[in-house]
C-alpha cells in the first residue's frame, strides 16, 4: 500500500520567543516492512536542520532559531509504501524457555528494552495483572497474542482521560487510556516477564477504503504500539489498541524504551510566556502504479 502522510505541528506565542531549540523525530523509517519513496520537511521560520541518528537508530533533525519569532511551524510530508510480511509471527514461534536462552545471550544488546522507567514500571505494580508466568512450552507468539487481546478486551480507549505523563498505575486503576498508555502497559508486563520489548511511534490508517466496516483506532494523531524481540534478531509488532499484529496499515516512525525517547517534537524556548499548540495528522491511501520496465 502507498500512503501520503502529512504531520503538521504549530506553536504560536502570545509574545515573541527570543530563541528556540529542539529535535524532530517525525521521519518515517525504511525497513523490510516499508519504504520511504519521498519526503519533504518545511519549517517556519526557514532555518537549516542538522540531521543525526540517535542511540536507537532513529533519524533526528536538530534545529536552532537564534532570533525573535511568534510562530514555529513544522510541516512534514512523506510518500510511504508498506509491504505485506509473509508469516509475520514466524520468528516468535519458539518455546518461551528457548527464547530465554537467546535473551540471556544478548543481555547487553537488549538491556535498554528489558529494564523499567518512569513510564514503564516493572515488578510489584504489574504482577497482579499477570495471571501466571509464561508457560515454558508456550511459544512467544501465543503469549504475545494473548496479552495483546487481554489489554484490548480489558481496557477502554478513551481520549482525554490521560496525557503524556500519566503513570501506568493510573491506567490500571481507571482501566482506560489511549494507544500510548496501552503500549506502556504492555511493555511493563512483557519486561516484568523477562521479554525484551520496545515502544514504537507511527501512524495508522483508520479506514480501509475497500473494507469501511473494519475501523482501526488511533488515527487522529500519532499512533503507538509495541515490538517484541525475536530470537532471529528481528522485532515483531503488536498493536494492543486494535488487537492486531502490526501490518501494512501501520507506518513506523521511531523506536525507543518509552514515549520519552521518541517524542515527535521536543525542545525549549526563551522569552515567550504563553504558547498555543496545534497538531494535525493525515494519512491517505494512494494508488500504487506498476513499475515501468
Amino acid at each position: 500500500m502507498r500512503f501520503r502522510i502529512i504531520h503538521q505541528t504549530e506553536y504560536r506565542y502570545r509574545q515573541p520567543a527570543s530563541e528556540s531549540v529542539g529535535e524532530l523525530r517525525i521521519c518515517p523509517q525504511s525497513d523490510a516492512s516499508q519504504q520511504v519513496i519521498e519526503r519533504k520537511l518545511e519549517m517556519v521560520p526557514r532555518i537549516e536542520l542538522e540531521p543525526y541518528s540517535d542511540a536507537f537508530g532513529n533519524y533526528v533533525e536538530f534545529f536552532s532559531i537564534p532570533f525573535r519569532h511568534n510562530l514555529l511551524k513544522v510541516t512534514a510530508s512523506a510518500l510511504i509504501e508498506t509491504r505485506v510480511i509473509a508469516h509475520p509471527l514466524a520468528p516468535l514461534e519458539v518455546p518461551f524457555a528457548k527464547a530465554q536462552g537467546y535473551f540471556n545471550a544478548k543481555l547487553v544488546e537488549l538491556y535498554p528494552f528489558s529494564t523499567g522507567s518512569s513510564l514503564v514500571p516493572l515488578g510489584d505494580l504489574i504482577k497482579p495483572l499477570m495471571q501466571s508466568t509464561p508457560d515454558p512450552e508456550q511459544t512467544l507468539a501465543e503469549h504475545c497474542l494473548q496479552l495483546n487481546h487481554w489489554i484490548f478486551r480489558s481496557f477502554t480507549y478513551t481520549p482525554g482521560v490521560t496525557d503524556v505523563n500519566t503513570p501506568v498505575a493510573t491506567i490500571i486503576a481507571q482501566r482506560a487510556g489511549v494507544c500510548q498508555d496501552f503500549a506502556h502497559l504492555m511493555l511493563s508486563i512483557l519486561r516484568t516477564q523477562g521479554i525484551p520489548s520496545r515502544y514504537v511511534s507511527g501512524y495508522i490508517e483508520a479506514t480501509d477504503p475497500t473494507k469501511p466496516e473494519q475501523q482501526l483506532i488511533g488515527a487522529a494523531a500519532s499512533h503507538a504500539w509495541v515490538e517484541v524481540a525475536a530470537p532471529d534478531g528481528s522485532w515483531i509488532g503488536f498493536d494492543p489498541t486494535n488487537n492486531q499484529v502490526v501490518g501494512e496499515r501501520h507506518v513506523k516512525i521511531a523506536v525507543g524504551r518509552d514515549y520519552a525517547d521518541i517524542t515527535p517534537v521536543r525542545g525549549t524556548y526563551k522569552g515567550a510566556q504563553d504558547q498555543k499548540l496545534r497538531v494535525l495528522v493525515s494519512l491517505t491511501r494512494r494508488r500504487a502504479f506498476p513499475k515501468t520496465p
